[in-house]
């Protein structure tokens, strides 16, 4: 017997199958959009669908945006000289939200992953490779502390290094707030070897 009837059922099957939405969830916003008024319904599906039709990538950077350059690539006060390269858009907007750093972007959409049979030419690192034939002095790998964006950041460092451009990684280390007896063994020792003078 079903709980719902067919299009509540269909709108909560929708909503479910969005990432990190459980069945609870899904029903909690699908009885929330239910209780909207029309007009909001209707302004939410249209940025949807508007979203959907017109985001793509920034043909410099590639992150997401609705033009052709993303706001940071077009923003003159921007040191394009500085690359930080990144694993997606939300790593991305993290950095941002610091407002202290000046430079630009590239996000590689993924990193390398053997075992995911994601493999160099998967993720944006030839467009990578091009833009470092322009006058860059330095890049900043922020690539994730996981196996694949390790192995990512070992393969850009070696593919960039013989260009003679500065290329470096993010610290990583002990998290603020967080108690040593509980931080693993190898982010102690990128702690300790991170370490800087006082």
């Amino acid at each position: 017997m079903d709980l719902y009837s067919r299009q509540i059922s269909k709108l909560i099957e929708e909503l479910s199958g969005l990432p990190g939405i459980g069945s609870k969830s899904a029903q909690r916003l699908a009885f929330h959009i239910l209780n909207m008024p029309l007009e909001r319904v209707e302004g939410l599906s249209g940025a949807i669908i508007e979203a959907k039709k017109n985001v793509r990538y920034c043909s410099q950077c590639f992150t997401l945006t609705d033009s052709e350059l993303c706001p940071i690539c077009s923003n003159s006060k921007r040191d394009k000289k500085t690359i930080m390269v990144l694993e997606n858009t939300r790593d991305l907007a993290a950095y941002e939200k610091t407002g202290k750093y000046e430079g630009v972007y590239h996000v590689l959409h993924g990193a390398i992953s053997p075992m995911l049979g994601i493999g160099p030419n998967d993720i944006k690192l030839k467009e990578l490779m091009q833009r470092l034939q322009k006058d860059v002095n330095e890049v900043i790998i922020a690539t994730n502390s996981s196996l694949e964006g390790e192995t990512t950041a070992m393969y850009i460092s070696k593919l960039i290094k013989p260009t003679g451009i500065k290329v470096s990684r993010i610290a990583s280390g002990v998290p603020v707030g967080g108690d040593l007896e509980y931080i693993d063994e190898v982010t102690l020792l990128r702690a300790l070897e991170g370490r800087i003078e006082i």
